[in-house]
């Protein structure tokens, strides 16, 4: 039985920071406001030598392939490991410390071919139950707090504490979380960037806001989840609501991650066709919401690579899913998990950035709008979206978009 998985429980926001953060480089004003964030985001040296990109010289296009881990934390702290403040975590909805926290609940890899003007962003479901790498099987999203809290307790035992205690032991479940995608897609890891709670929010704010489509109107009051159905804009704290919930939803972590995808090709064509690099004022907050809540890996020259995207547009970014084989895998020590075969998905990533549409030249600003897929496959521009049959026996699944994209 092959099944379409689509959980993801802050979906979209580190899509969003990268998204934002590769294609600042449009206006000279965005080449100053590049410069600034070079200096102000925090950094972690998290990709093995063997994996590091050398430079090119600036202005040539994408010499060499890259592959881009995102993950989106559910983490109570700001990347320079200083804590979020509770009143920012109650307006999240999210809680304490002792609410969870340090796993990574979003996990996207995102392919870039030679040439840089396309893009293919792949979704791991966070209960995927693979080979952690020193830990065994277990859920993807916990590779990263497991070496993070195994870190930090040494590194506390040493006489280390306070912010540094915090982001050496971030760097640690960073190189766990990069080594289980590696082993389970096949992928070797270029760069890496993660956001956190707080930051989603503002990055979205930071772009005004995103539109959205529900299918019904919702109300959570786990995620803070209260929308109409229709159309409707999104920003800040709604706009993490809207990816957050899986309460109440007719397929719960199915939903979730189709509210995802359809939100990040929403942020993508805002981002790259709403005038955000000649609106000053847009440009420097979306600057100062990246600075404030991305880590990114030491060494990424961010001018340098979006100087390499040339022509990278809301057409030429497809969304697609791993396959699954079943949502509900009893495991000895994690509960249900999500069934994946390695191989099967190592297939499956290789197909989807090898395919000519990846490959070419990429799309023109305004080609087509992407959604999110109901196959697990790449997403196309909505009027070359085809679904494919299901095998013979597969259960009916959820359908993630109607023809207008609206999502439950």
């Amino acid at each position: 039985m092959l099944i379409t998985s689509r959980g993801r429980r802050i979906g979209g926001r580190a899509v969003l920071g990268v998204v934002s953060t590769l294609v600042l480089g449009v206006t000279g004003f965005a080449w100053s406001q590049l410069h600034r964030l070079d200096t102000g985001l925090v950094t972690a040296d998290v990709i093995a030598p063997s994996a590091q990109v050398p430079d090119i010289p600036a202005g040539e296009p994408l010499a060499v392939a890259q592959n881009i881990l995102l993950v989106g934390l559910d983490s109570r702290t700001k990347p320079d490991g200083t804590p979020l403040p509770q009143n920012v975590l109650d307006a999240l909805h999210a809680g304490g410390g002792d609410d969870g926290g340090n796993t990574t609940d979003t996990m996207i890899v995102v392919h870039v071919p030679v040439g840089g003007a396309a893009a293919t962003a792949i979704s791991i479901p966070r209960d995927s139950y693979v080979d952690i790498p020193g830990y065994g099987k277990h859920k993807i999203n916990s590779a990263y707090s497991r070496a993070r809290a195994d870190q930090r307790g040494k590194l506390a035992q040493q006489g280390m504490s306070g912010p540094e205690l915090e982001v050496a032991a971030d760097a640690a479940g960073a190189k766990s979380a990069i080594a289980a995608v590696q082993k389970l897609t096949g992928l070797t890891v270029n760069h890496y960037a993660a956001v956190n709670l707080s930051g989603f929010a503002a990055l979205s704010q930071a772009v005004g806001g995103v539109r959205v489509c529900l299918k019904a109107p919702v109300h959570d009051s786990f995620s803070g989840a209260d929308f109409p159905a229709g159309t409707q804009t999104v920003s800040g704290t709604r706009a993490l609501a809207f990816v957050r919930q899986r309460h109440g939803l007719p397929n719960g972590d199915l939903d979730r991650i189709a509210r995802q995808q359809a939100f990040m090709s929403a942020m993508a064509e805002t981002v790259l066709g709403s005038g955000t690099f000649t609106d000053p004022a847009r440009l420097s907050s979306l600057v100062d919401a990246l600075a404030g809540s991305v880590t990114l890996d030491h060494g990424w020259n961010l001018l340098s690579f979006a100087q390499q995207l040339h022509g990278l547009s809301s057409g030429a970014i497809a969304f697609g899913t791993i396959p699954v084989q079943s949502l509900s895998l009893a495991t000895p020590s994690d509960g249900d998990a999500v069934k994946v075969d390695p191989a099967q998905v190592k297939e499956f990533v290789q197909a989807q950035i090898s395919s000519p549409d990846v490959s070419a030249s990429g799309g023109t600003p305004g080609s087509g709008t992407v959604h999110p897929s109901s196959s697990g496959g790449v997403v196309r521009p909505i009027a070359e979206t085809t679904t494919p049959t299901p095998p013979a026996g597969t259960p009916a699944q959820p359908k993630m978009t109607t023809a207008s994209g609206c999502v439950n």
